[in-house]
C-alpha cells in the first residue's frame, strides 16, 4: 500500500459541487465544497435541473481551488476519481465526465466511486482533532443515513460488503425534510428539526416501525403519524372557536372536501412544533440506534461506523455512543454531508486493490452498495 498515492476526487451526485485532493486514502490535502443550498431553499427541496446547471457553472473554480495547495500542481496527482452513482443523473454526469476528461488528457488512471461506499469511507479520513487516529478495524457495521439512503451494512474488509438492511420507503433524511415541511420549519429539514427539538418538553410519543426479524427501516408511516397529530390539534382548536358547531354538516350533499394531503399546514404554535419535532426525532433515532446495536452484536463487529448527512444529528450521535456495545466512529459534521474527500478516500482503497475504470463508465443513478 503506497501511502504517497495522491488522488484528485470529484463529487457532484446531488446539490454540492466538490473537489478534493487525498493522499494515502486518509490525509486531506484539500477539500472544497460549493453548496447550492440557497439555490434550492426557495423551492423547498432539490430541483435536479437547477443542481445540474450549478455544477456546470461552479466546477472549474472548485477544481482550481482544490489543486492550489499542491506545489507541483497536476504533476503531484497519481489518479482521478469521481462519483458515478447513486444520485441525480444530470448532476452525476457533470462530475463523471469532467473527471474522465481530466484523466484522459493527463494520461492518469481513473476510478469510479459508489457514493454510498464513499460516505462510509469518510470515517477513514484524518482530521485536525485526531491527526493520528488508527484506521477502523474490521469487521465493522456501518449505518448510512442521508437524504436518499438509509441502510445497514457489514464490512469484512475493503470492498467486501454485506447489505444487512435498508429503507423500504422514505430515507431518514427524506423523512426529516417532509416532516419539517409539515411543521413549517423550512429546508433542509434535519438541522431545522434538531433546533426545534432542543429543550422541548416531552408528552408526545410517535410510533416506531420495528419490522421485526429484519434490519430494514420504514419511515413513511411516521411522517403520516405527524400529519395526524397536526390535524388532530387543528380540529381541537377549531372546536374551541365561537360558533364552531354551527357549520357542521353543511358539506353534506355538496362537493367533497379537499383531502388533507393537498392542503398547506396552517401556522402552529411554537410549543406544538417543538413537541412534535422532538417526538419525531426520538422515534427516528430510537429505531436507527436499536437496529444498529442489534446488528453489531449479532455479527461481532469491532466498531460501528456512522455516515451520511443525518449522521450530523447530535441526538443520533449521543444515543448511539451511549448504547453501542463497541466503539463508535463518526466523521466531523463537514465530512458527513456530501464532499469529495470521502470520494478520494474510497477511491484510494479501490485503486490500491488494482481497480480502475474505462472511459465507457456511465452514471448509475440507482447504484446499490455491493462488494
Amino acid at each position: 500500500m503506497n501511502r504517497q498515492v495522491t488522488i484528485l476526487a470529484i463529487e457532484t451526485s446531488c446539490d454540492e459541487t466538490a473537489a478534493a485532493v487525498i493522499r494515502g486514502g486518509r490525509t486531506i490535502i484539500s477539500n472544497v465544497v460549493a453548496s447550492q443550498i440557497d439555490e434550492h431553499r426557495r423551492y423547498g427541496g432539490i430541483v435536479p435541473e437547477v443542481a445540474s446547471r450549478q455544477h456546470i457553472l461552479t466546477i472549474d473554480a472548485v477544481l482550481r481551488e482544490a489543486l492550489r495547495p499542491l506545489p507541483g500542481g497536476w504533476n503531484d496527482i497519481h489518479a482521478v476519481a469521481a462519483t458515478y452513482g447513486p444520485g441525480l443523473a444530470g448532476a452525476l454526469m457533470t462530475g463523471l465526465n469532467v473527471a474522465k476528461a481530466i484523466a484522459w488528457i493527463r494520461e492518469l488512471p481513473f476510478v469510479g466511486v459508489n457514493h454510498i461506499e464513499a460516505h462510509i469511507y469518510a470515517n477513514w479520513l484524518l482530521t485536525d482533532a485526531q491527526p493520528e487516529a488508527p484506521a477502523p478495524q474490521f469487521p465493522v457495521v456501518a449505518l448510512v443515513v442521508s437524504g436518499g439512503h438509509t441502510l445497514l451494512a457489514l464490512l469484512e474488509g475493503h470492498g467486501r460488503y454485506r447489505l444487512l438492511g435498508q429503507t423500504r420507503d422514505d430515507a431518514a433524511g427524506e423523512a426529516f425534510d417532509k416532516v419539517a415541511r409539515l411543521l413549517g420549519l423550512g429546508f433542509p429539514g434535519g438541522p431545522a428539526i434538531q433546533r426545534a427539538a432542543e429543550g422541548a418538553p416531552g408528552g408526545v410519543v410517535l410510533p416506531r416501525a420495528w419490522l421485526r426479524d429484519s434490519y430494514d427501516f420504514s419511515f413513511s408511516g411516521l411522517k403520516t403519524a405527524v400529519l395526524h397529530q397536526i390535524r388532530d390539534y387543528q380540529a381541537r382548536e377549531a372546536a374551541l372557536q365561537p360558533g364552531a358547531g354551527k357549520s357542521a354538516g353543511k358539506r353534506s350533499g355538496g362537493a367533497p372536501s379537499t383531502p388533507p394531503e393537498a392542503t398547506a399546514t396552517p401556522h402552529l404554535p411554537p410549543t406544538v412544533v417543538a413537541r412534535l419535532a422532538r417526538a419525531f426525532q426520538e422515534s427516528v433515532v430510537d429505531v436507527l440506534v436499536t437496529k444498529t446495536v442489534e446488528a453489531a452484536r449479532a455479527f461481532g463487529a469491532a466498531e460501528i461506523l456512522l455516515a451520511g448527512g443525518v449522521a450530523a444529528n447530535l441526538r443520533l450521535r449521543e444515543e448511539l455512543n451511549r448504547r453501542a456495545p463497541v466503539p463508535v466512529r463518526v466523521p466531523p459534521v463537514a465530512l458527513c454531508t456530501d464532499n469529495a474527500a470521502m470520494i478520494g478516500a474510497a477511491a484510494f482503497y479501490r485503486f490500491d486493490a488494482g481497480i480502475q475504470h474505462g472511459w465507457d463508465l456511465d452514471v448509475q443513478p440507482n447504484l446499490a452498495l455491493d462488494g
